[in-house]
C-alpha cells in the first residue's frame, strides 16, 4: 500500500514542504488544473509539475483528474476531438512516469454536497449531504457551486445541460462510456498506465440526473466493457459507504482479488437513516464504516496500489479548501497507515 496526499498545485494553501513532515505519505496526487477540459495538456506544466514534487522529496505517480469532457459524456458530434486529445494527455504522462489516472463519468458536476461547513459535535466543521437542504438548492442550482468542481461551460448553460443529461438517461450515459473506453484503454495499455473510474457521489441520482456507477453491479458492467486490466477503479470508500445497499468490504474483497482496484479513497461516513449523510473522522467509531475491516481486506489481498486519506474535516481553526486541509487528512493518514501496520504485523507473527 502506497500511501499518498492530494495537492492542488501552486494554488493549494498547503505547500509541498508541509506535506512532506507526514513520514508516511511518499507521493502526491495531483493535476495541471491551469488546462481547460478536453484539451491536451502541455509538456512543460507535466514535467513542471512533476519536478517541483519531487524536489520536495516526495512521488508523482497518480493524477486526479483528467476531466472527461462534457461533449464525451453526452455523445456530441465533436466527442472524437476531445477523445484524441485526451489520449494525447495520455501518452504524455505516461512518458512523465504517471501509472494511473483517476477520472469520473458523472453527468454535469462532480461529488455533490448540500453543505461545505456543518458543524459537528467536537466543533470541526464537515461536508455533508442533506435531502432537505436539496429542495432548496434545485431552485438555484445555476448559482450554485461546490470547490473543485471541473467545469467546461459557462455556468448560465447547467440548465441546459442537465436537460440534455436527463433526456439522454443512464443507458445513453453507459453508450458513451464504452465509446470513451473502447477508445482510450487501448492507449492506456500502450502507455503503461491504469485508468481508475471513480463511483458517483453520492451514489444515487442527484437533481433529476442519472448515475451509472453507484453499486456493485455497475462496476461488474464496467469492467466486462473493457476485460483488461487498464480499466480499473478508484474505490472510494466514502461514495459507495454512503448508501447503506452497498456491501462495502464485499466489493472490495472481489474487485481487489481481481486485481481491478488502482487507487483508493479512504474516508469514513455518518449515515442517518432518512438517507442524509456526514463526512466524519477516520475512526471507525466515528462513522458508518470499519475502517479498520478495509484495511485488513487490502492486506489480504496484498494490495500495492495508492492510497489516500480522502476529505478531512476542518480542525484546530484551519482555513482553505473544505474537506482538504492539511490537519485531518494527516490525521487519517496516520490512523489508516497504523492499521496497516498492525495488520502487516499481526500477519508476520502468524507466518512466523
Amino acid at each position: 500500500m502506497k500511501m499518498t496526499f492530494r495537492w492542488y498545485g501552486e494554488q493549494d494553501s498547503i505547500p509541498l514542504s508541509y506535506i512532506r513532515h507526514v513520514p508516511y505519505i511518499k507521493g502526491i496526487v495531483s493535476a495541471v488544473y491551469t488546462v481547460p477540459p478536453g484539451e491536451v495538456w502541455p509538456w512543460d506544466r507535466i514535467t513542471a509539475l512533476k519536478q517541483q514534487i519531487e524536489e520536495a522529496g516526495l512521488t508523482f505517480e497518480v493524477v486526479e483528474s483528467v476531466p472527461v469532457h462534457e461533449a464525451i459524456k453526452l455523445g456530441l458530434p465533436t466527442r472524437d476531438n476531445y477523445i484524441a486529445n485526451y489520449k494525447e494527455t495520455l501518452r504524455r504522462l505516461g512518458d512523465a512516469g504517471v501509472k494511473v489516472v483517476c477520472y469520473n463519468f458523472m453527468p454535469a458536476f462532480d461529488w455533490f454536497r448540500t453543505v461545505i461547513d456543518k458543524p459537528l459535535p467536537d466543533g470541526s466543521l464537515t461536508l455533508a449531504f442533506s435531502g432537505e437542504e436539496l429542495k432548496r438548492i434545485e431552485p438555484i442550482i445555476a448559482d450554485f457551486t461546490l470547490p473543485g468542481w471541473d467545469l467546461s461551460y459557462p455556468k448560465q448553460k447547467l440548465p441546459a445541460l442537465m436537460k440534455q443529461y436527463k433526456e439522454l438517461g443512464a443507458e445513453g450515459i453507459w453508450e458513451n462510456l464504452a465509446y470513451f473506453l473502447a477508445e482510450v484503454i487501448p492507449t492506456a495499455e500502450e502507455v503503461g498506465v491504469k485508468m481508475a473510474i471513480h463511483p458517483d457521489d453520492p451514489p444515487w441520482p442527484v437533481l433529476g440526473l442519472p448515475r451509472i456507477l453507484s453499486k456493485e453491479a455497475d462496476f461488474d458492467r464496467l469492467l466486462e466493457l473493457q476485460p483488461t486490466v487498464h480499466n480499473g477503479i478508484t474505490f472510494c470508500s466514502g461514495s459507495l459507504g454512503s448508501s447503506p445497499d452497498n456491501d462495502l468490504p464485499g466489493m472490495l474483497d472481489k474487485y481487489a482479488a481481481q486485481k481491478r482496484i488502482h487507487f483508493v479513497h479512504l474516508r469514513n461516513v455518518k449515515r442517518y437513516p432518512n438517507g442524509d449523510f456526514e463526512e466524519s473522522a477516520h475512526l471507525s467509531e466515528s462513522g458508518s464504516i470499519d475502517m479498520a475491516e478495509l484495511i485488513h481486506i487490502l492486506h489480504r489481498h496484498q494490495f500495492e496500489g495508492y492510497v489516500r486519506p480522502d476529505h478531512g474535516r476542518m480542525i484546530w481553526g484551519e482555513e482553505g479548501k473544505p474537506g482538504y486541509g492539511l490537519y485531518d487528512r494527516a490525521l487519517g493518514a496516520a490512523y489508516l497507515t497504523g492499521l496497516w501496520e498492525s495488520t502487516v504485523r499481526k500477519g508476520e507473527a502468524c507466518n512466523g
